[in-house]
């Protein structure tokens, strides 16, 4: 049913993104491809690699490019346009498998397919902020869990279709279906009417600056306002922190497992593949959460309780401890992206939220080089993989430190006691 004359269900916009995120989502499965386009092809594993890093950049560069083309144009266009994207970047991932080219596939995957992931990460995100002014955190974690759980759905469907009719048919296929998936999402996406209020929040005291500002006392800002700010910059700092850690456990999970724990590769695989499961979950959980602590008490939860799982996992010997303690840390990865959204709108207003949100992706795109590439280079010096989490580890007590000076400017520029409170222009 419509709400409150909107024209609108706001849990279908809801559903709606999950569609989005479900289907871009599916990057987390890239490692189904690995082999099979080794063996058709012919191409180095690095190779092959190559296509997701570019993915992973160029969509970090397109949220932060393309954010004020979601505010200008709306969640609609955007994620039409997405769909386009990615459609066209798994169907011409295809046709360069069927001709044999590899810079066509690192072009059609990675920088075309990379956009249309990078538009429909954010195209939704402003939008659920509006409609859930009541459920900022959990709104949001809602659209991301889609996202963490992709490789959930592609996974399974992507191998078989893999093994029953080749690679370049399986890019067809995917590019079809998601492509279908991502306009059906989109083609319901709208902003609320203005001065739009949930049923819950009718009739409440500033209800309207409290749906569509920032937390009590912090002016709204633009996008080139916000990340003029030190606020901005520290929360990216927290974020290329949190991804740096999350990323590099999913690049090693299934060989630091065998070597560390001494699990076997049967083990490690059958543990990696339960790794989405806590990385949607954690989206959820940890974003609902922080409606109830608030964003900033949530990531100084993340950072103490990866210090605590970094530090113990060179020491562990069962093979499940340490599983348990990496779906820990993957939890904190997932639910990191899952309230940066809700903390962004808190701490500049929903008016530009999607560009603001774009820019702060950026982090992800520079975690998503940096953590693998350390994690590969001391492995290289070192020969094992302890040096590497103690190395992360001391990044996240430096993200803590971060989070704690995150905490000490809110509660200075509010001028009352550190708490999740608000803050000024004055930044």
């Amino acid at each position: 049913m419509p709400q409150n004359g909107s024209g609108k269900n706001r849990w279908l916009i809801a559903l709606s993104a999950v569609a989005i995120h479900l289907s871009i989502g599916s990057i987390y499965a890239y490692s189904i491809y690995q082999i099979p386009l080794r063996d058709a092809q012919g191409w180095a594993t690095s190779q092959v690699t190559l296509a997701f890093s570019i993915a992973i950049f160029v969509l970090g560069v397109t949220a932060a490019f393309l954010g004020k083309y979601v505010e200008k144009y709306g969640p609609r266009k955007a994620g039409l346009a997405a769909a386009v994207l990615y459609g066209l970047g798994m169907i011409g991932s295809g046709a360069s498998v069927v001709v044999g080219s590899l810079p066509l596939f690192l072009a059609t995957f990675g920088v075309v397919g990379g956009m249309g992931l990078g538009l429909g990460y954010i195209s939704p995100i402003g939008t659920l902020v509006e409609w859930f002014p009541d459920r900022r955190g959990m709104a949001t974690g809602l659209a991301v869990m889609g996202f963490g759980a992709g490789a959930l759905l592609t996974g399974p469907l992507g191998n078989f279709l893999i093994q029953n009719y080749g690679v370049s048919t399986t890019f067809f296929a995917l590019g079809t279906l998601y492509f279908a998936l991502m306009s059906l999402g989109a083609s319901y996406l709208a902003k609320p009417p203005e001065g739009w209020l949930p049923e819950g929040m009718q009739g409440e005291e500033n209800a309207h600056e409290k749906a569509t500002g920032a937390l009590p006392g912090l002016d709204v800002l633009t996008a080139a306002q916000a990340r003029s700010t030190p606020r901005f910059w520290l929360l990216w700092l927290v974020i290329f922190i949190n991804v740096t850690a999350g990323i590099m456990l999913l690049a090693f999970a299934s060989p630091m497992l065998q070597q560390i724990s001494g699990a076997t590769a049967t083990t490690a695989a059958f543990i990696t593949g339960y790794i989405g499961i806590f990385n949607g979950g954690g989206r959820i959980v940890w974003s609902t959460l922080s409606d109830y602590i608030g964003r900033t008490t949530t990531y100084a939860a993340f950072m103490v309780i990866q210090i605590g799982a970094f530090f113990v996992m060179p020491q562990v010997a069962g093979v499940w401890v340490l599983a348990g303690l990496m779906f820990l840390v993957i939890t904190c990865y997932g639910g990191g992206f899952a309230c940066l959204p809700a903390y962004l709108s808190d701490l500049f207003g929903t008016d530009e939220v999607s560009a603001i949100h774009g820019y702060a992706l950026t982090a992800w795109s520079a975690a998503g080089v940096v953590g693998p590439q350390l994690a590969s280079f001391v492995l290289e010096s070192t020969g094992n993989y302890e040096t590497t989490l103690y190395i992360i580890n001391a990044m996240v007590v430096v993200g803590l430190v971060t989070v704690g000076v995150l905490r000490w400017r809110i509660g200075k520029l509010k001028g009352t006691s550190l708490t999740d409170g608000a803050v000024s222009t004055t930044d």
